[in-house]
């Protein structure tokens, strides 16, 4: 039975609700929509608070969650197969039995609630696409990025708790990394850690990927880039293998991103210990000019002069958001390249996962995950990686 955990901050998730629908309604004002309707999981949670279980992806398509938040101030609707999962502060005439948004019957129902005005959407279903065909329907997306840029207080503390149980769980399993474990127990031995501790949901299947010592060695990938990540087997570990760690879970519906390095069945050597000291050396290098006001490209170019190079896998990024999705707005480092790096200027409130790679062609490397959040006078880490073995 894995050990309870006590968060000695407080947190109000009626309050949260509350000004996340306030940010809503402001960026849906500013863009001239008067309604969303949602579709995407997050969106949906992000809207509205509502909770459904975690199902197979054809229950999850089937099933899902539907909302639609007007620009009136007025509480969002919701259609839900799971009422229970429904917050105590929703009208009780606001909530729905559940749509199936695959058939044209759906659809139909659907429209018919529908406001009159400017609708935006995040996802479509064909009937639905066809239903609102003639609509002038627009796209939701630039409405949710704009309201969840941003995190309160309760969103920071959610992610805040979210990394606490992640970290629990993880240090209840790494003892796992020994000759003969298969990477498929420990991933079922996480999950009921991170159950017993308190997580809402697991949101990103758990990785323990062996890494090769060189690119040659490894599994084929047509960019000639390393490749990561693969999908957890069965094999087993062997003595000295070097597992690159990466996880997600929610709480409260907002995620934590976990990434570490593990040598199996022994401390790091002297190369490895350098890899792990070169990454803290990175990260501290970007976090010296992470500030309000300071760009992603600030912390692109910081990561490059302390480099020579770009430290990060080029199908990943230097940085990502996280909130209600485990990975969002921001993106720093991507393939947009450094123009639009230059557009995305750092406020409080922002989270970042900071994910750079120290890579030694031959020798593998290391990577591990740094979770931030942008306060007034600078930053503030939540992530408590531990380090034992690699100093």
């Amino acid at each position: 039975m894995s050990a309870s955990l006590t968060f000695d901050r407080p947190l109000d998730l009626a309050r949260m609700r509350r000004e996340r629908g306030a940010r809503l309604d402001d960026a849906m004002k500013e863009q001239g929509v008067d309604a969303l309707v949602l579709l995407g999981q997050a969106n949906v949670a992000y809207a509205t608070g509502l909770k459904v279980p975690a199902a197979d992806q054809g229950r999850a398509n089937h099933r899902r969650p539907v909302a639609v938040v007007t620009a009136d101030g007025a509480p969002p609707h919701v259609w839900t197969w799971f009422a229970d999962g429904v917050p105590d502060d929703l009208p009780a005439d606001h909530v729905h039995p559940g749509l199936s948004l695959e058939w044209d019957e759906g659809a139909r129902a659907l429209l018919d609630a529908l406001p009159s005005g400017q609708v935006a959407i995040d996802e479509f279903t064909m009937p639905l696409h066809a239903a609102l065909k003639g609509r002038g329907v627009g796209d939701a997306t630039a409405i949710l990025t704009a309201a969840k840029l941003l995190k309160t207080a309760d969103e920071i503390e959610c992610t805040r708790r979210a990394v606490q149980i992640n970290e629990a769980a993880i240090a209840a399993v790494a003892p796992m990394a020994k000759p003969g474990t298969r990477g498929t127990d420990v991933t079922g031995r996480f999950l009921h850690e991170i159950f017993d501790l308190g997580a809402s949901n697991n949101s990103v299947d758990p990785i323990w990927q062996v890494m090769p010592s060189s690119i040659a060695a490894g599994p084929y990938t047509c960019t000639g880039d390393v490749i990561f990540p693969t999908v957890t087997t069965d094999r087993a570990f062997d003595e000295a293998d070097v597992v690159w760690v990466d996880n997600g879970i929610a709480y409260e519906g907002y995620q934590s991103d976990y990434g570490h390095t593990w040598i199996v069945g022994r401390d790091p050597d002297a190369r490895q210990r350098t890899q792990a000291q070169t990454w803290r050396d990175l990260i501290a290098a970007v976090l010296e000019v992470m500030k309000p006001g300071a760009t992603a490209r600030d912390l692109t170019r910081a990561a490059e002069e302390f480099s020579g190079r770009r430290s990060w896998l080029p199908h990943f990024y230097l940085a990502h958001g996280i909130g209600t999705d485990s990975a969002e707005m921001p993106f720093v480092g991507t393939d947009l390249g450094n123009e639009f790096d230059e557009t995305v200027v750092l406020a409080p409130g922002m989270l970042l996962v900071l994910e750079p790679v120290v890579w030694e062609d031959g020798h593998a490397g290391f990577r591990a995950e740094e979770i931030v959040t942008v306060t007034d006078g600078g930053y503030e880490i939540l992530s408590t990686l531990t380090w034992d073995g690699w100093q």
